[in-house]
């Protein structure tokens, strides 16, 4: 009978669906895949390149997903096979990261080092984290430290002293004293004791003596067991602060500007606007020069082909650097990014929204928006501004540039959120739009283009409808590049009450925006190229941005992000992690208002 009920057991599990067979194997290390909750704005694309994996694996495991994605959806990961890869895990309820050191045989350091972005508050249900390959125990300290810790199991032969070390440990990049002492639970003045070469500094990969607490030093010749870090259970907010990373408040900031400045070719324009941003980013340095702050900044021109790039990156000096700007050429991110990440120096990638190193190198600060997050904070916030909205899509199939993409996933939140839309043609007369109109809402006219030729069409005939209608609530909504057409079309813009989104933003009659033109001309001579965005503003943001935090609050000043005072004259900033392993997307987004009543607004949501 047993044997019959172990058959029927084993049928069944053979025919079960493999896929709800890998979605039950989250329980330990190495399972065939993990779960993975999507988070607002990420899409197929970010999700699989968060996990280096292929979107094909993942629509493998998930049938469907490759039509639509939705916040909040649970996704099945295939996981890397193998020890020597690191492992993502799911966090599940009740658990702790000291389980998590037991489970993986991996230290909490190491887990913390990881998963910069992982802290004590958000360390719950559902959280992703990378679990680093457990360090195999290198032969040459063994054989160095074991006859050691031999000799702490009984007295020494010819009645000398037991050993004073307990164990050895090994130097890792960006240990300190204080974090080793507190790893091992001993005092920083017991650790300097037992080895005086660190009253010289700490070296990376030297080995220490890790002593015995002065309270167990009468004892030490009984026999003892290797101790390990965490001997018990301790609790999540104890070992994050123990483990958290302490950066440095540098005296001067080394600062690094790569960016192709030359011309070569046919890319006179671009190296322009390089140099214009190399201006702007100037007159940041010495507007925080004039507040104390010390800046040694380096410049260098990255050219156009990699060879170039790789000449700079082998200068002995840029290693030292505290941050770099740039580069400019997408083909030039994994490089730069990848020697950023090995010396541990913060990226800030100003133009480029289309790389995915962001997604998995923690030094990143992306400026540029990747499109699936800038629209889910569009969204969101078109939702919280017109709750009460009737939306007409105005559509031309011809156009080349559509904005096919954002007016899908526009409709999806509409469907959501049970908020009306109709469609209709961007050429349609005013006669013909005036049946969509709804009393009593807000009726929204979004076209689903971004190209001035359907404005110079589209315009007149909203104009005649407004005006034919005037008792109804009626507005236009469109998009970032309409700013560059604002000249030709700025009394009817008034007139339709509209608004378009945008990440880069500045009315040029603002005062900040007044007294840095200024600035700019008195410095150069000349005035900023009339372009979207002004590259001579955005290097002074970004420059003034960056460089202040590490004024403010050193090396590791991502985590005091939200505290940054400073008032940026075009680029919005509002940063947050892509993964706890993964570098800083930018989601600041803004809607400028064309008001009706001849006012201009730049409406921010946070």
């Amino acid at each position: 009978m047993k044997l019959i009920n172990r058959l029927l057991l084993l049928l069944l599990l053979a025919s079960m669906p493999h896929g709800r067979a890998l979605a039950q194997s989250n329980g330990g290390p190495n399972p065939a895949c993990f779960l993975h909750t999507v988070q607002k704005g990420q899409s197929l694309y970010s999700i699989s390149s968060i996990y280096q994996v292929s979107q094909d694996d993942i629509i493998r495991l998930n049938p469907g997903c490759e039509t639509r994605i939705y916040a909040g959806q649970t996704l099945k990961i295939p996981q890397a096979q193998g020890q020597s890869m690191p492992q993502y895990h799911t966090i599940q309820a009740h658990e702790t990261l000291y389980q998590l050191t037991v489970k993986y045989g991996v230290p909490a350091q190491r887990i913390c080092q990881a998963n910069p972005g992982l802290s004590a508050q958000n360390f719950k249900i559902g959280q992703v984290i990378l679990i680093p390959v457990a360090e195999k125990e290198n032969p040459a300290s063994t054989q160095s430290a074991q006859p050691e810790r031999e000799t702490t199991a009984q007295q020494p032969a010819g009645g000398g002293s037991p050993s004073r070390c307990r164990d050895m440990h090994k130097v890792k990049r960006k240990e300190t004293i204080y974090s080793i002492s507190r790893q091992y639970g001993i005092s920083k003045e017991e650790l300097i004791a037992a080895n005086p070469e660190l009253k010289k500094g700490l070296k990376r990969g030297s080995f220490l003596c890790i002593p015995y607490p002065k309270e167990e030093e009468s004892i030490q010749f009984v026999e003892q067991p290797r101790q390990q870090p965490q001997e018990k259970e301790t609790g999540n907010r104890e070992l994050f602060a123990a483990n958290k990373e302490k950066g440095e408040r540098p005296a001067t900031i080394k600062a690094a500007i790569v960016l192709p400045f030359l011309p070569q070719g046919n890319n006179a324009a671009t190296s322009s606007k390089m140099v214009e941003y190399y201006e702007g980013f100037l007159i940041a340095a010495d507007s925080l020069k004039k507040q104390g702050v010390s800046i040694d900044l380096h410049v260098y021109d990255s050219g156009n082909n990699e060879s170039t790039l790789s000449a700079v990156l082998n200068r002995e000096e840029l290693k030292d650097m505290h941050i770099i700007f740039g580069p400019m050429h997408a083909s030039h991110i994994q490089p730069l990014a990848s020697f950023a990440h090995k010396h541990g120096i913060h990226l800030v990638i100003p133009f480029s929204s289309k790389d995915d190193e962001v997604f998995h190198n923690p030094e990143i600060f992306q400026i540029n928006t990747p499109q699936s997050y800038l629209y889910s904070e569009v969204y969101e916030h078109f939702l919280r501004k017109f709750p009460n909205a009737n939306v007409v899509f105005l559509e031309n199939k011809s156009d080349t540039k559509g904005k096919a993409q954002f007016i899908e996933g526009l409709k999806e939140e509409l469907d959501a959120h049970a908020i009306p839309y109709a469609t209709a043609s961007a050429s349609s007369t005013s006669a013909a739009l005036k049946p969509l109109l709804r009393a009593g809402k807000d009726n929204i006219f979004i076209p689903a283009s971004g190209s001035n030729a359907i404005l110079i069409n589209l315009l007149p005939q909203l104009t005649v409808l407004k005006r034919e209608n005037a008792g109804e609530s009626i507005s236009l909504f469109g998009y970032p590049e309409w700013q560059t057409y604002t000249k030709d079309h700025l009394e009817r813009f008034y007139e339709l009450d509209t608004y378009f989104y945008s990440s880069f933003y500045t009315n040029n009659l603002f005062p900040a925006a007044v007294q840095f033109t200024a600035s700019y001309r008195n410095w150069y001579g000349k005035d900023m190229v009339n372009s979207y965005p002004k590259f001579g503003m955005l290097g002074f943001d970004t420059g003034y941005f960056f460089l202040k935090a590490l004024s403010q609050y050193g090396t590791g000043f991502e985590s005091n992000l939200g505290d940054i005072r400073v008032h940026p004259i075009q680029t919005g900033f509002k940063f947050e992690r892509a993964s706890n392993w993964g570098g800083f997307i930018n989601r600041k987004v803004f809607f400028v208002h064309f008001t009706k009543d001849y006012e201009l607004i730049k409406l921010d949501f946070e």
